[in-house]
């Protein structure tokens, strides 16, 4: 696990919270386990919130707040360590096009051609305004300077917030779409911000949305017709061709739950098959029990002997 000091990086976090996707090569056949966690440590005299260190390192605020549980969201401690989920376990699907984890929040964009995955962290539905899930579908269409007409129930909803929502929302970097929309079906759409803050979060109207940098890179390299899948996958495994298992947990969504925050843990959907690979022979109930419990958002290894993961950042005294 690398280990860096930000006070170099200090004066770009200021400038930018914008941070293209973290491009991974490809495991070999049979593996899913790419990347590795890294430990930074908040400079002295912080005085950014969470979603800048998020967004430095293309992470989103879900992940960043499941790796570091009790983190001050608006101002980190200066001093203080945070991991930077950067090791994941690809979803356990196929890797082609555009693959939607809405559970972990991310997109896992594969080019074709290439030996690599993009992976972006992204903002979905609110509650009630679900992303859909469990779909497959193609890019139809991309729109630079994409305008937005927002549906009556959404302007009701707005309305009984006490704000006033227009019918017509023009092209612009005020548009609630950013600047690019890639279109998905008839009525979602994976498109840009005019907010820094809500990646990681359920925040859209089921939508996904992307920071300003990520979304100009899918315009940029997505082809209309590229397949696009939207899957819910809280708990992912792998057995990789060494021979360690491994599992990466994440809170599930609700239908009662609006943001990432909440004491109330939802529980895990837990398959025949996840319940076999999990505890079957040479697994650590410990470790196992531990990670279902702890929901890190990280893999963790649940084998016997398994070298020890970090799960929590330890925060300066």
């Amino acid at each position: 696990m690398r280990r860096i000091n930000l006070l170099g990086y200090l004066a770009a976090l200021l400038i930018s919270q914008s941070a293209l996707a973290v491009s991974y090569p490809l495991p070999p056949e049979g593996s899913r386990l790419v990347g590795n966690p890294l430990v930074i440590t908040v400079p002295q005299g912080n005085t950014l919130p969470l979603e800048a260190f998020a967004a430095q390192y293309s992470q989103g605020l879900s992940n960043m707040l499941e790796a570091n549980p009790g983190v001050d969201l608006f101002l980190p401690q200066s001093g203080s360590q945070l991991i930077v989920p950067q090791q994941v376990i690809l979803p356990d699907t196929v890797r082609e096009g555009i693959v939607v984890n809405v559970a972990e929040m991310r997109l896992y964009y594969y080019p074709q051609g290439s030996n690599t995955v993009e992976i972006l962290p992204i903002g979905i539905g609110e509650a009630g305004r679900e992303t859909p899930r469990n779909w497959v579908t193609t890019v139809q269409r991309k729109q630079e300077g994409p305008t937005w007409s927002p549906t009556a129930n959404t302007r009701r909803a707005y309305a009984k917030e006490g704000k006033t929502l227009p019918a017509f929302v023009p092209a612009g970097p005020d548009n609630p779409m950013g600047l690019y929309a890639i279109y998905i079906g008839r009525l979602y759409a994976i498109h840009g911000t005019n907010a820094n803050f809500g990646i990681g979060l359920r925040v859209s109207q089921g939508c996904i949305r992307l920071r300003d940098d990520d979304i100009k890179y899918l315009f940029d390299n997505v082809p209309v017709g590229t397949r696009v899948q939207l899957i819910d996958q809280p708990v992912k495994v792998t057995t990789e061709p060494d021979g360690s298992r491994w599992v990466e947990v994440h809170e599930p969504l609700s239908r009662n739950r609006t943001e990432f925050e909440s004491s109330n843990k939802v529980p895990l959907p837990i398959t025949p098959a996840l319940r076999t690979h999990l505890k079957g022979a040479g697994m650590d109930s410990v470790r196992v029990d531990g990670a279902l419990e702890r929901r890190s958002g990280m893999p963790v290894n649940i084998g016997y002997g398994a070298l020890d993961t970090p799960l929590v950042a330890t925060p300066a005294q």
